[in-house]
């Protein structure tokens, strides 16, 4: 009875370490790497705007994506508009409250094959405020550049509602309709590098 113990113990300990050590971590680069998102004013044009300071870690297996993980951290204070009065009420309380919750989250559970490309599920966590979404993301690489660091890049985009993660201030306008859309639209394209070992 000891012995099949035994022997079960060391099979999941060697199927944990084959799928641990059939990912490698890469680490997102930043200067080749963007958060951005889209959302309506006035109902009628879209303002653009991006998060300047995130960092995020990538489990990615080359010979089973199915198996890579993804987890990025954004720092809500980050949110660039190109407009400071704008940035400044974004970061208030009326919108991210920044200063409270100063980190938007994603964590991955799963990757899936669909089409030619791959869907990212995961918990996506806003105000404190966790929802789980389907995130569609298309990878290239890994390659290796000119200092011979590997690397592998992916790009996505995921609609939201904003008022799902209680980012709700609005106001409404004369003719029916507000002045901040609902929806939002989350483009993400990182760019990330092999980590060296010994790195955290």
């Amino acid at each position: 009875m000891h012995f099949k113990k035994s022997v079960v113990i060391i099979f999941a300990s060697l199927l944990i370490a084959t799928i641990t050590f059939g990912a490698e971590k890469y680490q997102i680069d930043l200067a080749h790497s963007s958060v951005s998102f889209t959302v309506k004013h006035l109902m009628i044009s879209n303002v653009k705007g991006e998060f300047r300071d995130f960092s995020g870690t990538i489990m990615f297996d080359d010979k089973d994506i199915s198996k890579s993980s993804v987890a990025v951290t954004i720092k809500a204070a980050s949110i660039n508009t190109h407009d400071d009065k704008r940035d400044g009420h974004l970061r208030s309380p009326d919108f991210f409250d920044s200063e409270k919750y100063s980190d938007i989250t994603f964590t991955s559970k799963r990757a899936e094959k669909q089409g030619d490309g791959w869907v990212l599920v995961g918990d996506l966590t806003i105000k404190n405020v966790t929802k789980e979404v389907a995130f569609p993301f298309t990878l290239a690489g890994p390659i290796t550049d000119l200092g011979g660091n590997k690397r592998i890049a992916a790009q996505g985009s995921l609609p939201i509602n904003r008022l799902d993660y209680g980012v709700s201030w609005n106001k409404n306008l004369d003719n029916g309709g507000v002045l901040v859309g609902n929806a939002v639209n989350l483009d993400i394209e990182v760019e990330a590098i092999l980590a060296k070992e010994g790195t955290h």
